[in-house]
């Protein structure tokens, strides 16, 4: 461990124009990640809602693979703010390469997992005739760009941690044009490589994320600071360090695990009910993503935030950030909710030239716009509470929300009784609320109790 230093990071101190300052690039950012999966979604849609299915249930196994990898990776963002609380900004550089290695032996893990298991989990769902075939090969694709975005994102949380958000949203919106860039060649099928469809698409995915992993190593590499941060000095071996930063990663994946899992769910319910109900929910769930990067953003922003003071042992500012947090997102998600319900036949259109189709988004839309706020405050509450090193809590709570509550109610109100997907959004919508209440309860609770000294702080308090 080195000598204390100063914080020299570009978003110091506390306070709504510190969290502002730093939430409003890596919303930016988030919303790069999900204006990705919207072109692509888009485009497809536009070129045959068959094509769409397969896509949707592509990403609706990637996607929990995905989020879940990124759950273990969750530790490098915290563990970098709390060194920064604690006035070692010196043994940052440590805490990105062990990230590093990380995320690159995770990524490997998970593209081949998914390659080989995906289409036949895809398969056992036994779901419309024709829509697993269709979507193996998408998925397969998909998984081929795991490797590059989840090695991209343990640098990416690094550079958030110092506040230096805004380079990341730069790269992440030049992967964008990549990525539109290369749908818009692929896609139709007029290429020489033969390809179209969603499996075009997800071939521009897999571009535009090695570009992202390409800018992001510029950037940090690059970096004024990074020698002095020890970026290229080896990591020292130390595991208590590596252990720390895996267990809260293990906290939050299993939290993204089971949230994505039961999502996911929510697809294989309407490939049971019908392919065009796929379709609708792929634009609801597609929708509903895209929504919550602006609470994911808030999240991010305001954990840096609280795990500087905690590391710095500063209740008041620890809770002042996490207030900060919650009343900005509240106010945010709410204009969005008013947007949403306003508009929803203008978002339908947007997505398909089907009638069916379009009616049945416009009708799922309004209904969706009632779980906007109640999901980003949980997201904004269970990063608060990792950055102050309580993991356990948030994934406990995770579970019962999602896989208690979401899932049996989603089956019963979505397939059993007929409700179709307006029956699966009114399974997350009272999950959600469940969530969001156990989880703001929970941080309020433990925000009476006296912090301990460095040294002495449990990776896991009990929940």
């Amino acid at each position: 461990m080195t000598a204390a230093t100063a914080p020299n990071d570009e978003t110091t101190g506390h306070g709504l124009p510190v969290l502002l300052k730093l939430a409003a690039p890596v919303v930016a950012s988030r919303l790069g990640i999900m204006a990705m999966g919207l072109v692509d979604t888009i485009v497809v849609g536009r070129y045959s809602a068959r094509e769409l299915s397969y896509h949707a249930l592509g990403w609706a196994v990637t996607g929990v693979v995905l989020t879940t990898a990124l759950g273990l990776l969750s530790g490098v963002q915290v563990m970098t703010s709390q060194a920064i609380g604690e006035g070692r900004e010196a043994d940052t550089g440590a805490i990105l390469r062990r990230g590093l290695a990380y995320a690159t032996w995770i990524s490997l893990a998970c593209a081949l997992f998914l390659f080989v298991a995906g289409g036949p989990m895809l398969v056992a769902f036994d779901m419309a005739p024709g829509l697993a075939e269709g979507a193996t090969l998408v998925l397969q694709v998909q998984a081929v760009s795991l490797v590059p975005i989840i090695v991209a994102d343990a640098g990416l949380f690094w550079l958030e941690a110092h506040g230096r958000a805004i380079p990341g949203m730069v790269a992440m919106w030049a992967a964008n044009i990549v990525n539109l860039a290369v749908n818009l060649w692929l896609v139709p099928g007029s290429n020489v490589f033969g390809v179209s469809g969603a499996a075009a698409s997800a071939w521009a995915t897999f571009a535009s994320r090695l570009f992202l992993l390409a800018v992001l190593a510029v950037v940090i590499l690059r970096w004024r600071r990074a020698r002095e941060l020890g970026v290229y000095a080896p990591a020292p071996h130390d595991p208590r360090a590596a252990k720390a930063m895996r267990a809260v990663g293990y906290g939050a994946a299993v939290s993204y695990f089971i949230e994505s899992l039961a999502f996911s769910a929510m697809a294989i319910f309407a490939g049971w009910i019908s392919a065009t109900a796929v379709a609708i929910w792929a634009v609801v769930i597609n929708v509903a993503a895209l929504v919550f990067m602006v609470p994911l953003g808030l999240s991010v922003a305001t954990s840096v935030l609280v795990g500087r003071a905690y590391g710095a042992r500063d209740a008041r500012a620890m809770l002042a950030s996490a207030g900060q947090g919650f009343g900005v997102t509240t106010a945010a998600l709410l204009v969005v909710s008013v947007g949403v319900w306003l508009f929803p036949d203008a978002i339908a259109t947007a997505y398909s030239r089907e009638a069916a189709v379009i009616t049945g988004i416009a009708s799922a839309m309004v209904l969706s716009s009632l779980f906007f706020v109640a999901d980003g405050l949980q997201v904004v509450a269970a990063q608060s509470l990792r950055a102050r090193s309580d993991i356990r809590a948030p994934a406990v709570i995770h579970v019962f929300s999602y896989v208690v509550v979401m899932m049996p109610l989603a089956y019963w109100l979505g397939v059993k009784s007929g409700g179709g997907v307006d029956g699966l959004i009114w399974a997350i919508i009272l999950a959600s609320a469940v969530s969001a209440l156990s989880l703001w309860g929970r941080f309020i609770l433990l925000g009476r109790a006296p912090l301990t000294p460095p040294d002495a702080a449990p990776v896991s308090p009990p929940a």
